[in-house]
């Protein structure tokens, strides 16, 4: 499994901004009771390009080339900067020769707000290779990540994938019509620590649900950690309806393409206790989850062989692997 030092910055953002915050420059330009402070964390999910982050200062006109105040250099594929700012106020930088201006106007209830910049406009593509049909075939399912949507759970689920979480997890969790479920690394250690903490977060109402969507499972306010669901084929309108009502469950992308894939991966064991007699997310977190509890009981469940971005394919140095 890959190391990421960045993985624990993310964990980290689960309860506070982390390291020392930016002064933005912009604190000598307003009275610091007029304006609601907010934290903006700002993650360049370019695969590589470094992205230049811009104060704008609202005195002066848009033809003044002072205007713009260097504020950060932020490293491709999750880099990050913190930046203690205040409500309405306006950052910019430039991505593919067009200059791109933000507003920091949507904290959440802890005064934060999360951007991605470099982001590809269509999303960010991520490929699982799996196993269909109990080991019988194999097969891919292509995740397009909407990093405006949800950009926290964005945020987390690709750095969990740059790590190599979900290499080994297996579909523990699979109900026609309904959802598939996973998220419960192979490794002992790995499950433990990332299940310890979780993210804050990302509410978009607007954002309805159709099937192939995906998004985490969580168990309450601000509880998403690493288990993801994606809605199945064939899901009602009614059913529909339901996802989203919970503030941890905005969707943070889709399945490209035909779902015929999601069909084919085993539903043999039906749904999880009390709903059904499948296997137990509980008894999967135990030591012998993976080596004793799911081969013994439930050996038939597909899996992912592995995950990763399409466009970072290659990028990475031998001391990141």
């Amino acid at each position: 499994m890959k190391s990421s030092p960045k993985l624990l910055v993310w964990l980290a953002l689960a309860l506070s901004s982390i390291g020392t915050p930016f002064v933005a420059a912009d604190e000598e330009f307003v009275e610091e009771e007029e304006l609601q402070k907010i934290t903006a964390v700002f993650v360049n999910e370019h695969p590589r390009e470094q992205i230049e982050l811009f104060w704008v200062n609202p005195d002066l006109s848009e033809d003044d080339p002072g205007r713009f105040i260097h504020e950060a250099n932020i490293a491709p594929r999750g880099g990050s900067h913190h930046s203690e700012t205040f409500e309405s106020h306006e950052f910019a930088y430039e991505y593919n020769g067009e200059m791109h201006y933000i507003i920091i106007d949507r904290p959440n209830a802890h005064d934060e707000q999360v951007v991605v910049v470099g982001g590809a406009g269509e999303g960010i593509r991520v490929r699982c290779e799996i196993s269909l049909e109990s080991g019988k075939s194999s097969g891919y399912l292509d995740i397009l990540v909407q990093s405006y949507w949800a950009p926290r759970g964005a945020i987390r689920f690709l750095e969990l994938v740059r790590m190599g979480y979900y290499d080994g997890v297996v579909f523990n969790r699979v109900v026609p019509k309904f959802l598939i479920q996973f998220g419960i690394a192979k490794d002992y250690e790995t499950r433990t620590e990332v299940r310890d903490v979780a993210i804050w977060d990302d509410y978009d109402p607007a954002i309805a649900f159709e099937p192939g969507f995906v998004s985490y499972a969580g168990t309450g306010p601000d509880s998403r950690t690493a288990e993801i669901f994606i809605v199945m084929p064939g899901a009602s309108q009614e059913q529909l309806a339901r996802f989203g009502k919970n503030d941890w469950e905005t969707p943070f992308g889709f399945v490209e393409g035909n779902l015929q894939n999601l069909s084919k991966i085993y539903s043999g064991y039906g749904d999880m206790p009390p709903w059904g007699k499948g296997p137990d997310s509980q008894l999967i977190y135990a030591k012998d989850g993976y080596t004793t509890y799911l081969p013994k009981n439930f050996p038939l469940l597909d899996s992912i062989q592995t995950c990763y971005i399409v466009d970072e394919v290659g990028l990475y140095s031998a001391e990141e692997l």
